[in-house]
């Protein structure tokens, strides 16, 4: 067989995608800006038109908002002491601006990383409340630099902005984890009487911290509560998220699932595995290190593959939607680099990890690397459908797993002719 490499948008060798949408004048870097990913297949059909209209409907409501802030302004004093209405509307202006510039925060976090919070909203919700205390410390320190209010007011603003583009989505995600007979919307309302309420009771226990002398009269005792009280939240806000009992296969738990079988035969349950995931780290820094989206051509070449070894590894990878090495560059680090065919599906993510982790933990029996990769290529192909039949009686879902296949780099398969 032939492969060649298909790269969207690229020419030559390799092929050129070809928008099939009602959006193909527009450029694929703007259109994956601002649509879903698989856009329009992975969306209902009116999606687009609710969002052309959506767009203005926010402009407009934006528009009054920044209106309305020089009344509000004006009607806590600020520039009764002038006589006019000028202070009041510099005043907005600044304000509104500091919201501007925090407002850009959520444009780039929603255009650019819009993809990555099915996969694991726990981490990225926790991320979201240490992004957000590390706004509220710009605010913090305007009043010790009040000259300097626009900057660090807007700095402020942009952490926090970034945060709020991180919570929202990855909150959502969760509301739908909650939602298990369809009932989004119910299950949305009533988080919103809890958060009402918390906010009631939040604001009077503030209320009545910055009535106390001590406290308002203070600033070191006031940066003090406020950090206390921020580390209390953090703290809840991690035992909160630990709870959580997702019964889908990300990839950080389809790791703790894949390695107990490798080593035990067995997987643990899914209240057993959510335990066991770790929230705070990121995927790069577990081991064994897995490099998805890697070129086939720096795959073979950080491989150390010869010409006549790169048609017997070919073979070797001919029933599999996906080819595996392991980075010889690197022989104290085990790392594998990972590249899927047109076609691969999650499960294909799923045996790649499976063969990971057997090369992993049997990586010393043999000098020879094709020996190893056959022999782990044999070991999937007779162990792996026991993996998918004890992850189906333990109650996770396998119709609807959570690892995505990359589709900025796919390998395409061509008849030989």
């Amino acid at each position: 067989m032939f492969l060649e490499e298909h790269v969207p948008g690229t020419i030559g060798s390799q092929h050129l995608e070809i928008p099939v949408t009602e959006l193909s004048w527009l450029p694929k870097v703007i259109k994956d800006f601002v649509l879903p990913a698989g856009f329009p297949d992975t969306v209902t059909d009116d999606y687009l038109d609710y969002m052309l209209l959506q767009f203005p409907t926010n402009v407009t409501g934006w528009i009054c908002h920044t209106l309305v802030t020089s009344s509000l302004l004006k009607a806590v004093g600020v520039g009764s002491f002038s006589g006019t209405s000028a202070a009041a509307s510099a005043a907005a202006i600044r304000w509104v601006s500091k919201d501007g510039i925090g407002a850009v925060g959520r444009f780039f976090i929603g255009g650019r990383f819009g993809n990555l919070f099915d996969d694991d909203p726990k981490q990225w919700r926790m991320y979201a409340d240490f992004i957000g205390s590390a706004g509220s410390i710009f605010d913090l320190c305007t009043p010790l630099y009040p000259s300097y209010f626009l900057p660090l007011a807007s700095l402020g603003n942009l952490a926090k902005a970034v945060a709020r583009g991180l919570k929202d989505p990855s909150f959502r995600v969760i509301q739908n984890h909650f939602a298990i007979t369809g009932n989004l919307g119910d299950v949305a309302a009533k988080e919103e009487v809890w958060e009402v309420a918390a906010e009631l009771v939040g604001l009077a226990l503030g209320i009545l911290a910055l009535d106390t002398p001590g406290i308002s009269k203070s600033y070191p005792t006031l940066a003090l509560t406020w950090l206390s009280v921020r580390i209390l939240h953090l703290w809840f806000r991690y035992q909160s998220l630990s709870v959580l009992q997702f019964n889908t296969i990300n990839l950080k738990r389809a790791r703790i699932l894949v390695n107990s079988h490798v080593l035990h035969h067995t997987v643990p349950g899914i209240d057993e595995c959510n335990r066991m995931e770790s929230i705070l780290l990121w995927q790069r820094f577990l081991r064994p290190r897995i490099i998805f989206e890697v070129s086939l051509e720096d795959m073979l070449d950080r491989g150390k593959y010869k010409s006549m070894q790169i048609k017997q590894l070919l073979n070797l990878y001919k029933e599999e939607k996906y080819f595996l090495v392991v980075n010889q560059q690197k022989p104290r680090d085990f790392e594998v680099f990972v590249s899927f065919k047109e076609g691969a599906t999650s499960l294909s993510v799923l045996r790649s990890v499976w063969q990971t982790y057997w090369l992993y933990q049997n990586w010393g029996w043999s000098d020879n690397i094709f020996d190893r990769l056959e022999q782990s290529l044999v070991e999937l192909k007779h162990k792996f459908p026991d993996l998918l039949q004890q992850l189906i009686e333990a109650g996770w879902n396998t119709n609807n797993l959570s690892l995505k296949v990359p589709k900025e780099m796919s390998i395409e398969e061509l008849p030989a002719l």
